[in-house]
């Protein structure tokens, strides 16, 4: 069966570093948006648009899985259980409370709405169409990021994934955070990591938040596990870093932000080995 990701890089992973970008997908199948009730214009917010272009500019050896179908299909940092009864027919009945706050905002599993647009599909979906795009799309990545991950610690005794997204901006860019570290408040990655890749953003004169208002999600809820070797950081970028001034294209500041990631990059890939176990094969 066909990959609906790229994953560039060895199948050996030439660093510790793995990174990841499971929201910036733009290949819209027809079988979503036969199902639409807006247009497909209105799904764009829920695009980290374009930061696919961020990281591949900012890769040089580093195994990357770049997610190409759109979060508006299904969302790769939710996990299979966060499916939204308002829309999904083979959500399990769970009391409300219990649900989790972006279920009930209507940004589960399948996101049921969008920002400025309201409800998105024109009608319920069955059980089967949901397990469809897990079985195709959710599991196939996840998989993917599993054995790359794994296929480092092997090699270096340590792995960490780099989950790289994109955020709107926060405020004026000159009083707000232009990029936020998230890592489940200390639960995913070791502090010195953190540290390094934070004292590379303020190296460039930018300002970091942490965990505010983006701590990481499912993606390293399911692969993180620091005690083990394997850490996880999510990477908010302000869109307004890299695309033009609409917020849709391209921008001048692209090569700029791919050299901020790359740096932040090299400093993990710096601070990992020194965290590294005594036993990598290589």
């Amino acid at each position: 069966m066909a990959r609906n990701f790229d994953q560039l890089g060895d199948a050996v992973p030439a660093s510790p570093v793995v990174l990841s970008v499971p929201h910036a997908g733009r290949d819209y199948p027809p079988a979503l948006t036969d199902l639409l009730r807006v247009p497909v214009a209105a799904l764009l917010p829920l695009e980290d648009r374009h930061v696919d272009a961020v990281a591949r500019a900012a890769r040089t050896t580093q195994t990357l899985l770049v997610q190409r179908t759109p979060r508006a299909w299904i969302d790769l940092n939710r996990g299979e259980d966060d499916r939204d009864p308002m829309i999904d027919d083979g959500a399990a009945p769970v009391a409300l409370p219990l649900r989790s706050v972006k279920v009930r905002s209507g940004l589960g599993l399948v996101p049921r709405r969008v920002a400025g647009a309201g409800e998105v599909w024109r009608r319920r979906l069955s059980a089967p169409e949901v397990m469809t795009r897990i079985v195709d799309d959710h599991r196939p990545y996840h998989q993917a990021v599993s054995a790359a991950l794994a296929a480092a610690w092997r090699r270096f005794g340590i792995a960490v994934l780099l989950d790289i997204h994109s955020m709107p901006p926060l405020g004026a860019p000159d009083d707000a955070p232009r990029v936020v570290l998230g890592d489940r408040f200390g639960r995913s990655a070791a502090n010195r990591l953190v540290r390094a890749a934070a004292g590379v953003i303020r190296e460039t004169g930018l300002k970091p938040a942490f965990n505010a208002p983006y701590a990481g999600g499912h993606m390293l809820d399911r692969h993180a596990r620091p005690r083990l070797g394997v850490h996880g950081i999510q990477l908010e970028l302000d869109r307004g870093l890299y695309l033009d001034a609409a917020l849709d294209g391209i921008g001048p500041g692209l090569a700029a932000t791919a050299t901020l990631v790359g740096r932040i990059i090299v400093a993990l890939e710096d601070a990992a080995l020194g965290l590294a176990l005594p036993h990598a094969a290589e």
